[in-house]
């Protein structure tokens, strides 16, 4: 087995009661160090699972099972050409020329601020793609992609498609009045 790093953001429990380290433990959160940051706990897991994937939903399994809720999983899916550099190994330089098409094609578009001077892209996309053309392991798509999923599932299951649409209809309604 193969050891996972992997950090979940999680609420819910009281973080002046200190028996939430206890209820971590006890659920299966040993092999997380756990910090209160801005409110919130952070539990970075070093978890021995056959996969990523499989460390991640367990994980999240336990921090559930503690009671918490979970807010997130990081790290975040939105990145700047930095942290594609950082994250991926390479240059700020390379990374400018793969997204301004001057090496290589495809790239993924930036998906966020896109007419801004620090567009955000996808990083479960760019990976995609950086594994594709033989810039990073495929274990490091797989990650990217298996984060990005969790969080998608993660905002669906605190705005289930209902609510999130009547809460959209009530802002347009409020919008035109």
């Amino acid at each position: 087995m193969k050891t996972h790093a992997l950090t979940i953001i999680a609420s819910g429990l009281d973080p002046d009661d200190w028996s939430y380290a206890d209820r971590f433990y006890e659920a299966g959160c040993s092999d997380a160090t756990i910090s209160l940051q801005k409110g919130l706990f952070v539990l970075e897991f070093d978890r021995e699972a056959e996969t990523f994937r499989k460390a991640l939903v367990s994980a999240i399994h336990d921090v559930k099972k503690a009671g918490a809720t979970i807010e997130r999983v990081e790290p975040d899916h939105l990145v700047s050409s930095s942290e594609i550099a950082e994250r991926s190994g390479l240059t700020r330089s390379a990374v400018s020329l793969f997204a301004s098409g001057k090496r290589g094609t495809n790239f993924p578009a930036p998906i966020a601020r896109v007419t801004s001077e620090s567009p955000l892209w996808d990083w479960a996309m760019v990976a995609g793609w950086m594994f594709e053309h033989g810039k990073i392991a495929e274990d490091a798509a797989i990650e990217a992609a298996s984060i990005r999923t969790a969080n998608i599932a993660i905002v669906q299951s605190h705005y289930p498609a209902s609510a999130l649409q009547a809460e959209i209809s009530r802002n347009l309604t409020e919008d035109v009045s």
